[in-house]
């Protein structure tokens, strides 16, 4: 049921997929949807990333962190709603559903933060109705001295 609830708030966000985690940013420079792109940040970092930040019309604010080859590498929200995590995950989004259902069969159901961690992927979501977080990321794609803990 709760993966279910996941998927259907995540499709009612209403926001097409243009991209997703591992893939170019969800959302073009250029983009007219209903997602509104207030910054890009460039890391001044030894490392180079940009991180694109986008207020989508719910308020809430995901930061995608972007290598140097055009991909995103992770992705961070934080907002009154949750996340379209099927747009931001995209081929990945079966995977954290599955890892969901894992987790809640483990506590023997409930609500509440959770993190699934699988080969390539880790998602960490938390937060109450109206305050929302979480961040997803592709461990193998951090680049070479960022660490998860660099990802807010």
């Amino acid at each position: 049921m709760l993966c279910a609830a996941a998927a259907m708030t995540a499709l009612a966000a209403g926001i097409p997929a243009h991209a997703e985690l591992g893939s170019a940013p969800t959302w073009p420079a250029n983009s007219a949807g209903r997602a509104t792109r207030l910054v890009q940040h460039v890391s001044s970092a030894a490392v180079a990333y940009t991180v694109d930040e986008t207020t989508l019309s719910g308020g809430t604010v995901v930061r995608e962190y972007i290598a140097q080859n055009g991909a995103v590498f992770a992705v961070v929200w934080h907002g009154p709603q949750m996340a379209p995590l099927n747009t931001l995950l995209g081929s990945y989004f079966p995977e954290y559903l599955q890892g969901i259902s894992s987790a809640r069969a483990a506590q023997g159901g409930g609500h509440g933060p959770v993190m699934v961690q699988a080969d390539g992927l880790v998602v960490q979501t938390g937060g109450h109705m109206g305050n929302f977080t979480g961040r997803a990321y592709l461990p193998q794609a951090l680049p070479q001295g960022i660490s998860a803990d660099d990802l807010q």
